[in-house]
């Protein structure tokens, strides 16, 4: 067994073979459930795993937990650093530290379903306008390797790449 970034680097490499045996493994959802709890508190779910979502007292909220846009940020922050830790595992690259600074623009008109001033260049649509990453890495590898590093993970990660393209939503209403 061979523990790099505190991953078992050869079952990175068991699940890549198994997924190259055979595609259909590699298909996978992802579930998640909310809950509101009064307020703007609301209760997320994954698997195991729950969360709590708010909004800063600025919005009216009681400032009990991250809001979702910040939750955004976070998990491709979080995205980011899986991606690291694994790709420099299986490329033998140990690493010391992994930092990543996030931070992305929305403006609020949008989202409280204003139309903005034409000459405060607000966009009036809700959502991220930019989202800037500014990672940090420290490891056993050159800088232009760690470039190559950071260009493959940027390349392959499952929320930079959902945030970078439109997505196909579906929803329903049940009353």
């Amino acid at each position: 067994m061979t523990l790099i970034n505190g991953l078992e680097t050869d079952n990175l490499v068991k699940v890549v073979g198994q997924v190259k045996e055979n595609w259909e493994t590699g298909r996978t959802t992802w579930t998640a459930s909310t809950t509101w709890k009064g307020g703007f508190k609301v209760e997320t779910c994954s698997r195991d795993f729950t969360l709590t979502a708010d909004e800063p007292e600025m919005l009216c909220g009681t400032n009990t937990a991250a809001n979702p846009v910040e939750m955004v940020l976070q998990a491709y922050g979080a995205c980011l650093s899986i991606g690291f830790a694994m790709n420099a595992a299986v490329r033998g690259i140990k690493l010391d530290d992994i930092k990543i600074e996030l931070a992305g623009e929305i403006d609020l008109p949008g989202f409280l379903g204003l139309e903005p001033p034409e000459n405060l260049n607000m966009d009036k649509l809700p959502g991220f306008k930019t989202i800037t990453a500014k990672i940090k890495i420290k490891g056993d590898a050159d800088a232009n390797t760690l470039k190559e590093l950071h260009e493959h993970v940027i390349s392959t990660s499952p929320v930079g790449i959902t945030l970078s393209r439109p997505v196909d939503i579906k929803t329903s209403l049940e009353t």
